[in-house]
């Protein structure tokens, strides 16, 4: 539940005098707040390997700790674990940028296994699910440092919400994972590498890959199953990368230092706060608090919890301090606000990046009924969206930046309405389902939400004709449309091309049909077309 006291005083402010033009501020940020001289912390950023902030080099290594604790690896010799060092020794780079991502996370992740008494091995796990990437998002909707996909993150309560993913979120997804791989370790009668074999493919899979080798008489140890191909590789790819760890000299690979030392503290902060607010207070920049805590996808912590946050422990005792001294409701900024006709609490929240759920909870409404000149108080964002670089919106878009479309081809957005699939806009724009969702860093399987945009790469010579896509290649009417036609008697190019108006040339190349060509009835052309240039 919400801190009584930040009620209480977001109540004050509701009932003071409002109007329902510009909504009116009231600023969280606290003025008088003192600022640690420490300089910001310049945590590793995945896309810039370099610069990752290194506690003192006189601190013992990590290293020494992860060989003691290595248990696995010794017992394996197999040709897949040979061809993975044979990569590694390929592509020694791999290694170094993976471990500096590892950097701020390494030394909690390696004491946790070690509480929970599993091999140190899986320690190293995460460079092989995620490369050590908290905000890694695959195809398969498997998302964080380990890879959770949303059934089993609620398994292991991970919760998944609008403001929060418990799946990104570094303390929690890391117990997690060793309460997984235990119970797996369970599950399969003490067998390690059918638990890592588990993890990737799922139980079920593993125990039937099991059970058909018992069924057949044959050896059912991990290295004689018949497993995904992903999994075949998973294994030995961590027992390669255990070996490397173990003896980095033998392979002429060297690690990257990192501490024995805590990079990070847990800060208890009993509320909601903005994260541009609390990166203040840490002396941090508003990358480095995302970082830290992945789990968070927008401008604030959930104001259901958890309430805590990763601080390096170079700035923990400073933004203790500067929170104690900022009273709970100003960890937010307010907009008071006037219920105007055709309001829908829906529509009020998502114009203030917020909930239905939160702006019932602030004003004590129950149901979705709002009287016009009822006065709301919406906590919202200190900063513009933009200066939450790393928020889930904006780190989707930069995503979509980053594509590199196929040669000759032209950008479309579609704007997604209810009843759209993947899978339909896939076959209307003739890509696939993959490439549609790689453009728009989604997995294959995420739900479609009404109203979103869609960024596509299609044929540049569908975007070509006059009336079809508007300036910069974009359609904002989405009117170009994949049809098939089935030739039939008396049919000719030329016809055909009149009916859809669209040029023969087009209709020549769309089908790889040679001019002067004979159609036959029955023969199935492809059609691009721009439905408001269709001939009546």
């Amino acid at each position: 539940m919400r801190n009584l006291g930040v009620l209480l005083c977001a109540l004050v402010l509701l009932y003071s005098p409002v109007s329902n033009a510009d909504p009116v501020e009231a600023t969280g940020l606290n003025s008088t707040a003192s600022i640690t001289p420490a300089g910001p912390v310049r945590l590793n950023d995945p896309s810039e390997p370099g610069g990752a902030v290194r506690l003192p080099a006189s601190k013992p290594s990590i290293w020494k700790r992860v060989r003691k604790g290595l248990s696995l690896y010794q017992r394996q010799d197999h040709p897949r674990i040979d061809d993975e060092i044979r990569f590694l020794k390929r592509n020694p780079s791999y290694l170094d940028i993976t471990l500096r991502r590892a950097q701020p996370y390494l030394h909690f992740i390696v004491s946790e296994a070690e509480k929970r008494k599993v091999p140190l091995e899986f320690a190293l796990l995460p460079i092989v699910e995620s490369a050590y990437d908290p905000f890694a998002y695959s195809h398969g909707r498997a998302a964080g440092l380990w890879q959770f996909i949303p059934m089993t993150g609620q398994r292991f309560n991970l919760r998944q919400s609008w403001w929060y993913d418990g799946r990104r979120d570094v303390y929690a997804s890391t117990q997690a994972a060793f309460k997984y791989l235990s119970a797996l370790h369970r599950f399969f009668d003490g067998d390690w590498l059918h638990a890592l074999a588990g993890y990737n493919a799922g139980e079920g899979n593993v125990r039937k890959a099991v059970n058909a080798n018992k069924a057949r008489k044959r050896p059912y140890g991990y290295w004689h199953l018949q497993l995904p191909r992903e999994t075949e590789l998973y294994v030995p790819r961590l027992m390669a990368i255990a070996r490397v760890v173990a003896n980095p000299a033998a392979y002429g690979i060297t690690l990257p230092y990192i501490a024995d030392a805590p990079f990070f503290e847990i800060v208890e902060i009993k509320s909601q706060i903005d994260l541009a607010q609390a990166a203040k207070l840490a002396n941090l920049s508003i990358d480095d608090i995302y970082r830290m805590n992945p789990g968070f996808n927008q401008w604030a912590t959930d104001p259901d919890g958890p309430h805590r946050l990763l601080i390096p422990k170079t700035h923990a005792a400073a933004f203790r301090t500067e929170l104690a001294l900022l009273p709970e409701s100003q960890r937010l900024k307010w907009h008071r606000y006037l219920v105007r006709s055709g309001d829908t609490l829906s529509e009020i929240a998502q114009r203030f990046k917020t909930t239905r759920a939160v702006v019932r909870d602030v004003n004590q409404i129950k149901g979705d009924r709002l009287k016009i000149g009822q006065a709301l108080l919406i906590p919202t964002a200190s900063k513009r969206d933009e200066h939450y670089t790393l928020n889930v919106n904006n780190r989707v878009q930069q995503a979509i930046a980053n594509v590199n479309p196929r040669a000759g081809s032209s950008k479309i957005v579609h704007t997604v309405k209810a009843g759209d699939t993947l899978w339909d806009l896939a076959n209307t724009y003739d890509v696939s389902v993959g490439q549609l969702a790689k453009w728009n860093s989604m997995a294959p399987g995420d739900p479609l939400r009404a109203g979103a945009d869609l960024t596509l790469w299609v044929p540049a010579e569908i975007t070509k004709r006059p009336g079809s896509i508007a300036l910069n290649g974009v359609n904002p009417q989405n009117t170009v449309r994949k049809f098939g036609y089935t030739v039939r008697d008396g049919d000719s190019i030329s016809r055909i091309a009149a009916h859809y108006n669209v040029s023969m040339d087009d209709l020549l190349r769309w089908n790889s049909i040679r001019p002067g060509s004979i159609l036959r009835p029955g023969q199935r052309l492809t059609v691009f077309v721009d439905v408001t240039q269709l001939s009546h």
